[in-house]
């Protein structure tokens, strides 16, 4: 038997990829953690924060490095005699090691709570909770029952550091019965892979879900350019592909595809040239002027920091407008609100005094369209002429999609990927840390956080100007291209 002790998270790991759960073992510096995972871990803190709130009494085992420490500190907790409430106690058995959330001992009954920063039950979950319940009933204290708290996004923050209701609990013990079963099994499987060679396993759909794989880089080596997978929402068709044995999509027979969306990127990848659709030119040289060409910045929260504002609420804090009059230069207009209170009122009304009463509003996606609703909802008084600006709205990327592909997209049709392929010159890593909406959120996050230098947060600031700025100005060279200008 390999002597390899497993948390949960490596147990999670090889569930969902065996080959993942080996490079985490063996090769942990091939690991590349994408920022959005560091978000969710930072999410995941800020809501466990939350959860403990409601224990007073609950005492912390410490000893994130020292495992053996965090077991006997446990272990002596356990000893004491009374109810109790412990955060992040550890427990082994069988070779696997877990840190609870939340244990509480009231009488002779156990129960733990595992904290989730997401808004709702997910069925991996279920594993999640079923290792642990394995691991400290087999420790010598059987849990009566467990729960996942996650948080509810009917929450509506009242302000005060109030934040009774935010996380909803739900008793999970009668669900996992089967997955406990299993927990031995997995640990005696992970061991013996983990003391053989690395399993040959092709990337596939384990690589994103449920999370996205740090190792995903590594494991792409030697991949295709145009792989099969870049089929957008390719789902079974992929996996058939995958099972006849095509990797490279210039390879693969145009009979195997069905959807006009996949082969035409079939066909514009295997021939090298790229499509535009005739009657794009017109459509687009028909839009009348002025055009506004508007891209929205917006910041969510798990944990509420706003009065009246509830948890993941998309808050608009940014917007960028590059107007452009027939004949006439570019000019550009914008809006962004760091000073830490909440932006959207102010955001509101600057659109209304720069938007004007007539000419198309391009924006990419619908998601500019969302946020302005979302924001006569907040403020009634301002429903007619936010709604004037939803009535003059035009999507782009809607036009894009039904008109334009060139093999260097690679199946996306977002703005970044569609840039380098009309207006090369124009560049995302030219403006400084700040080059998708992720980085905008945590940099919006950090320039509000009373810590940050004004140096700093005067950085950071600039980045976010320039980013928006580039984000509608490239919206204006996709529109000209698509036109022929």
């Amino acid at each position: 038997m390999a002597p390899f002790r497993l948390s949960k998270s490596r147990l999670l790991s090889g569930l969902q990829c065996p080959k993942r759960l080996y490079l985490e073992i063996h090769r942990p510096e091939l690991a590349e953690q994408s920022k959005s995972a560091e978000r969710l871990f930072s999410n995941g803190h800020l809501v466990g924060d939350i959860a403990r709130r409601a224990y007073p009494k609950g005492r912390l085992i410490g000893h994130t490095i020292d495992l053996r420490a965090a077991l006997a500190q446990t272990a002596e907790e356990l000893k004491g005699e009374g109810s109790m409430t412990l955060f992040e106690p550890a427990f082994q058995h069988g070779g696997a090691l877990v840190r609870a959330d939340i244990f509480s001992r009231k009488g002779p009954r156990h129960h733990v709570v595992e904290v989730k920063s997401s808004t709702a039950v997910k069925d991996y979950y279920l594993n999640d909770v079923a290792i642990q319940y394995w691991v400290i009933g087999g420790a010598g204290v059987p849990l009566d029952s467990i729960s996942i708290a996650h948080v509810d996004t009917s929450f509506a923050y009242e302000g005060d550091s109030d934040y009774r209701g935010l996380l909803k609990r739900v008793d999970v013990t009668g669900e996992i019965e089967e997955c406990i079963a299993e927990v031995p099994d997995w640990i005696r499987q992970f061991r013996k892979m983990l003391a053989g060679r690395m399993p040959k396993i092709e990337i596939g759909r384990q690589c994103s879900k449920p999370f996205d794989c740090p190792f995903i880089a590594h494991c792409s080596q030697g991949q295709p350019e145009y792989p099969v997978e870049l089929l957008p929402r390719g789902g079974k068709v992929v996996e058939q592909l995958r099972a006849a044995g095509y990797r490279d999509l210039r390879k693969v027979p145009g009979s195997m595809l069905e959807t006009g969306k996949h082969k035409l990127i079939w066909r514009v990848t295997k021939s090298g040239k790229a499509e535009v659709d005739a009657r794009v030119r017109k459509l687009m040289r028909e839009l009348p002027y002025p055009r506004f060409y508007l891209d929205f910045e917006t910041i969510q929260f798990a944990v509420p920091i706003w009065r009246g504002t509830q948890p993941y609420e998309k808050l608009p804090f940014q917007w960028s407008c590059h107007i452009e009059r027939e004949g006439a230069e570019l000019t550009h207009r914008e809006f962004i609100d760091v000073s830490g209170g909440p932006p959207m009122r102010a955001f509101a009304e600057s659109l209304i005094k720069n938007l004007g009463e007539r000419g198309p509003i391009i924006v990419y996606s619908h998601f500019e369209r969302t946020a302005i609703k979302s924001l006569i909802a907040r403020f009634p008084d301002l429903d007619r002429p936010l709604n004037k600006l939803i009535g003059r709205l035009r999507d782009l990327l809607n036009i894009t999609e039904n008109s334009y592909y060139h093999r260097d997209m690679k199946g996306s049709w977002s703005l970044k990927a569609v840039l380098p392929t009309v207006a090369p010159d124009l560049d995302y890593a030219s403006v400084g840390e700040v080059q998708d909406g992720g980085d905008a959120q945590g940099a919006f996050i950090e320039i509000i956080d009373p810590a940050t230098s004004g140096e700093r947060k005067q950085k950071l600031t600039n980045d976010l100007k320039e980013y928006c700025k580039l984000d509608t100005l490239a919206m204006v060279r996709l529109a000209r291209f698509l036109a022929g200008k």
